[in-house]
């Protein structure tokens, strides 16, 4: 496994000396963090530009909200929001991640220019998924995942989430490599806010270290989420709207940089980009 600092990177993508910055773009008009700001396809490609202008390393490209109750869009659908988007961002010279749960949106996706594919399911709520991947030969992002954004909050139930979660990775990592896909294109993610509450992933973030011992790059995917407005509520505020938790966001970024995470995924970038930064060069000064 190739390592910088100590944190790895997935076969197939370059190696930065630091924390690497995933920007957003959300293809969606019910997006939590963003409204459907970028719904409009100009308008995306002209937001992952601007990503990549303030300091993203690759950007995520999504047509399906995953926000807490939402429902799946047809696959046709997610296909007229993300294909030309990915496109024209991999024209331009952006490297793109693509966020899909689907086999068939992964596949055209790859042949458009994505160069990652982000599945939040790990490959469970698509079998073609994984075979798909391992055809393509390139990196893949297994999320811990209890099931559907739909009623995800109910499953939310852990008598020790670290060990529980960390199992639940495990076998992720394990189905993955059965179906073909080398273990050296694997990155891993915690999966924060998906079928937790905001106590579980502030255990998570407390213990990324044992989450690296399971051998592969960890994404961590914290960017204007519920725990983030919880914490800045306090017990008895109202949380902050998502646009207002970037502060914050940049906060667990220094953190997830500190711990050796190879990337993190943000709505925001310039912010994040400056703390990965600081984080390294913390690290060069020790």
């Amino acid at each position: 496994m190739d390592t910088s600092q100590g944190r790895g990177r997935p076969l197939g993508l370059p190696v930065w000396d630091r924390c690497a910055v995933m920007g957003v773009v959300n293809v969606t008009p019910d997006s939590f963090s963003d409204g459907g700001r970028w719904f409009d396809e100009e308008l995306a490609v002209k937001h992952g530009l601007d990503l990549v202008a303030q300091g993203a390393d690759l950007v995520d490209v999504g047509g399906e909200s995953t926000r807490p109750g939402a429902k799946r869009v047809d696959e046709a659908e997610e296909l007229r929001r993300v294909i030309p988007v990915v496109a024209e961002l991999a024209s331009a010279g952006v490297l793109v991640s693509v966020d899909t749960m689907r086999a068939a949106v992964a596949e055209r996706a790859v042949a458009a220019g994505a160069r990652l594919v982000n599945d939040v399911s790990g490959g469970q709520a698509d079998p073609a998924m994984i075979p798909v991947v391992a055809a393509a030969a390139v990196p893949f992002v297994v999320m811990h995942w209890r099931g559907q954004s739909i009623d995800m909050n109910n499953r939310a139930v852990y008598a020790d989430v670290l060990a529980e979660v960390r199992d639940e990775l495990r076998a992720g990592l394990d189905r993955a490599v059965a179906g073909g896909i080398a273990p050296e294109r694997i990155v891993l993610d915690p999966g924060l806010g998906f079928a937790k509450t905001a106590e579980h992933d502030l255990t998570l973030l407390a213990h990324l270290d044992r989450l690296r011992e399971l051998g592969r790059p960890l994404l961590v995917a914290a960017s204007r989420k519920r725990f983030l407005g919880r914490v800045l509520a306090g017990t008895a505020g109202a949380p902050p709207p998502a646009r207002e938790r970037d502060a914050a966001t940049a906060a667990v970024t220094a953190i997830a940089a500190r711990e050796r995470a190879w990337a993190v995924r943000v709505h925001e970038v310039h912010a994040s980009a400056d703390a990965v930064r600081v984080a390294r060069a913390i690290e060069g000064a020790a």
